[in-house]
């Protein structure tokens, strides 16, 4: 890594399946810690929030020593200067919105301090949901409001375990545009639990995959796809693609088009109108790969790429694949067997054309209705 790490560990720790031993360092952007379920995930995260205590060894955050087993130091949750949004949000139940979000601030030292509760508010939205109790947000307005509260606190680092897990797929799209708001706006590392290779796909730079305890790799999330083939792809679900978007035009009969950084997409966009924002999710295997351009189809994207990574392993292959007007616009992963890339004499750099049906495009919100 060229630069210092932000993140920093190796430890140990006793648990009741297995013997939990991580070691990693962690760079600015989003760290997925990607692996199946019971793998360590969550206790790695709880052990670097501070809320469990490793048997043995380090962690450090910006150079700044949180736990080491040897020097004796074990500083408490509240001094890491660590924000952790869990599952379900957690928010005080009796509390407005508003109040939730200003908790954390009203803890932290004035000189700390370099998010204020109204920059949190307007990053996310919140307006109108200041006044209402957690008993009165959906799902994905409450996760909404305890990333605001984590936020209003200042975070050297922002801890996510699974904030998606209980979301349906279109609160999915709406928090994942917030989680790329956040990361856009605010700069603030984050490390982020999941065992969807959707999400990792849609918003980590890199990925630590875990497995019984163990890393096992680091690599870039679309490499990661071939582990999780080779291993628990059953458990990690078919991987999406999810694109924010814009409507640019409706043809009056359900579908339009969407403009996704220098390109269109063809999709069923319901009674959207131009200019609204959207979440496009297309399915890796739903697209296919073609050297040359297709005819008379009925699929109606065809769209010139340029095939800028294949990565082939056990029989499986993903391609990571460019469009747009200018290198690394917009990138869809695509997946593919073995054979095909064989047969089609497939190599990075080299002119592909992407097609795939409108209707194998879901059209989710960027925001809730």
């Amino acid at each position: 890594m060229s630069q210092p790490p932000i993140l920093s560990f190796h430890f140990k720790r006793a648990t009741r399946g297995f013997d939990l031993d991580v070691s990693a360092e962690c760079g600015s952007g989003i760290t997925a810690l990607f692996g199946p379920s019971g793998s360590g995930k969550s206790t790695t995260l709880n052990c670097v929030a501070g809320m469990l205590r490793p048997d043995q060894g380090e962690i450090a955050l910006n150079g700044r020593t949180l736990f080491s087993s040897t020097g004796k130091v074990d500083l408490p949750p509240e001094k890491r200067r660590v924000g952790y949004v869990f599952q379900d949000g957690a928010l005080f139940p009796h509390m407005t919105a508003l109040d939730n979000i200003r908790y954390g601030f009203e803890r932290t030292p004035e000189s700390a301090r370099r998010i204020s509760p109204d920059e949190a508010i307007a990053l996310l939205r919140l307006g109108p949901l200041l006044e209402r109790r957690p008993a009165q947000l959906s799902g994905g307005e409450k996760q909404r409001v305890a990333l605001a509260r984590a936020l209003a606190a200042s975070p050297e680092l922002l801890l996510l375990d699974e904030p998606m897990a209980s979301l349906d797929s279109a609160l999915r799209g709406v928090v994942t545009v917030y989680l790329r708001r956040i990361k856009r706006d605010l700069g603030i590392p984050m490390l982020y639990v999941s065992h969807s290779i959707t999400e990792v796909l849609a918003l980590a730079d890199r990925a630590l995959l875990i497995k019984d305890g163990r890393i096992t790799a680091f690599d870039r999330p679309s490499r990661l796809l071939l582990e999780t083939a080779a291993g628990f792809f059953h458990e990690a679900g078919a991987a999406d693609n999810l694109l924010d978007g814009v409507v640019s035009s409706i043809d009056g009969r359900g579908s339009g088009r969407v403009r996704v950084g220098g390109a269109e997409f063809v999709a069923p966009v319901g009674a959207r109108q131009p200019g609204d924002a959207v979440v496009l999710s297309i399915g890796a295997a739903e697209i296919i790969l073609a050297t040359n351009r297709p005819e008379g189809l009925s699929a109606r994207n065809v769209l010139p790429a340029r095939l800028a990574e294949l990565d082939i392993k056990d029989g499986h292959a993903f391609a990571r694949a460019e469009i747009g007007v200018s290198p690394s616009d917009t990138q869809l992963i695509v997946e593919l067997t073995e054979g095909a890339v064989s047969d089609l004499g497939l190599s990075p750099g080299q002119d592909i054309y992407l097609v795939f049906k409108s209707s194998s495009v879901a059209v989710l919100d960027a925001e809730e209705r």
